[in-house]
């Protein structure tokens, strides 16, 4: 999984060896706040700063400990000489694996940020190219009324703007440190050691805490990772939905020599938004398993340590992965304004129906009236496959209340933009207006 995923920063982060450089950060800090107290000399300080471990000698007395901070700490204090003592002095095995997790926590979530905010800036461009690019609006997979392309897209960077909301919130969540012993009493190592280490650290202690760091924090952090990956599946999702044969309105990028079937050679299939999909699913059932390991036995158990081992890295990696793909997907989105305008048409004007309704009751009639009036001519339009503006304008009932010309005028595809500039100024989308093309009024069968 992390290799098949990863991308070099997001890699480095959860690799083996930056895991344990992060360890000894962390007994490095606890060290200078014993120091700054006075129970560390100066000269012992000096030479611990030095530190360092070996990895192959991490493994050989892990085979005897079976406990990996015990072999860490070995192997840290075969680098020393008497002054090793002072190292892991007063702190628990979570003191160090918790405080070094939420720098790691950390770092993954300013690297998440920088692809959510790369994403929200392709959107904005797309939604402002794509402003005035009139589209079918479906409701339950059925026509519904005329959108923009452009539209849809403001609507994704909002809600990516919310994401990016989202993560900064958790990143705060989860940049907290602890040491504060076996059971967070600081019994064995005072308050004013954690300040200090958490502060060179870049870190806010934990303002209370069992012998962990308490995993809501966690499950914070991860069920807005996969809120994120939700947000990925559902744009993912509708590009799926429009890349259908039948509609053809969108496609994701399809290369030079790329193949989609191997045994159908037309075949040009959505994959990437479909592996999109697959991954939202992935960090979901992640999330899932951070929820549980909020509740663990008294002041601490390790029913969470092996689950976050999996959960933490992959969901970090994954997301990466999927931020980054999604970016190239828009980037590269192949987009068919002539079939938006054909696909307008496929029922043959029955979309302006809601028009015709209030245009009737603005001249006096009841809303069932006007309602029972257009639904018989727009069953019939559906059925017969006919055309819904001439049999409007056969309908003498229709005709007693409107003329063909009132009629003719509310089939106009114009009205439905007339509030787009409105929407993008309120989300502050009115840089590269130029972008955006205002299309011509268009006939009802001018397509």
């Amino acid at each position: 999984m992390i290799e098949r995923y990863s991308r070099p920063q997001m890699k480095r982060i959860w690799a083996e060896e930056n895991k344990f450089d992060q360890w000894l950060r962390v007994e490095i800090a606890a060290c200078e706040g014993w120091t700054e107290l006075g129970e560390i000399p100066p000269e012992a300080m000096s030479k611990i700063r030095k530190a360092s471990y070996n990895l192959d000698r991490i493994a050989e007395i892990l085979k005897v400990t079976h406990h990996d901070m015990t072999a860490f700490t070995s192997s840290v204090a075969e680098s020393l000489n008497e002054e090793s003592r002072f190292i892991h002095l007063g702190i628990t095995s979570s003191d160090v694996m918790d405080t070094a997790l939420s720098l790691q926590l950390k770092e993954a979530s300013g690297i998440l940020a920088q692809d959510v905010a790369e994403l929200i800036s392709v959107l904005e461009n797309k939604a402002i190219e794509y402003k005035y690019t009139i589209m079918m609006g479906r409701t339950h997979g059925i026509h519904a009324e005329p959108t923009t392309f452009g539209l849809k897209l403001a609507l994704w960077v909002e809600e990516m703007k919310r994401n990016a909301e989202r993560l900064a919130e958790a990143k705060r969540a989860i940049s907290v440190g602890k040491i504060s012993g076996a059971v967070g009493t600081y019994a064995t190592v005072p308050p004013q050691v954690e300040k200090i280490a958490c502060g060179k650290l870049g870190l806010s202690p934990a303002p209370i805490s069992s012998q962990i760091i308490q995993r809501d924090r966690h499950a914070q952090f991860m069920t807005t990772l996969a809120i994120i990956a939700g947000s990925l599946e559902k744009f993912a999702t509708e590009i799926r939905s429009l890349q259908r044969t039948e509609i053809l309105e969108l496609e994701e990028p399809f290369q030079a020599g790329q193949t989609g079937s191997s045994a159908m050679p037309h075949k040009r299939n959505p994959e990437l938004c479909e592996r999109i999909c697959g991954i939202a699913r992935l960090i979901r059932g992640y999330a899932s398993t951070s929820m549980e390991n909020i509740a663990l036995w008294g002041e601490r158990d390790i029913s969470h340590s092996s689950t976050e081992r999996i959960i933490l890295p992959d969901s970090c990696l994954v997301l990466d992965y999927a931020l980054s793909i999604f970016t190239s997907i828009m980037k590269g989105l192949k987009v068919y304004p002539e079939n938006m305008r054909h696909n307008l048409e496929l029922t043959q004007g029955l979309i302006f129906s809601q028009r015709v309704l209030l245009a009737l009751i603005d001249k006096g009639l009841s809303r069932e009236e006007a309602y029972k009036m257009v639904q018989d001519n727009a069953m019939k339009a559906w059925h017969e496959r006919a055309d819904f503006l001439s049999l409007l304008k056969a309908d003498h009932q229709m005709l007693a209340h409107l003329s063909e010309s009132e009629i003719e005028s509310l089939f106009d595809y114009n009205y439905y933009l007339k509030y787009i500039d409105t929407i993008f100024e309120r989300l502050g989308l009115t840089e590269l207006k130029e972008l955006g093309q205002r299309v011509e009024k268009l006939a009802p069968r001018a397509l």
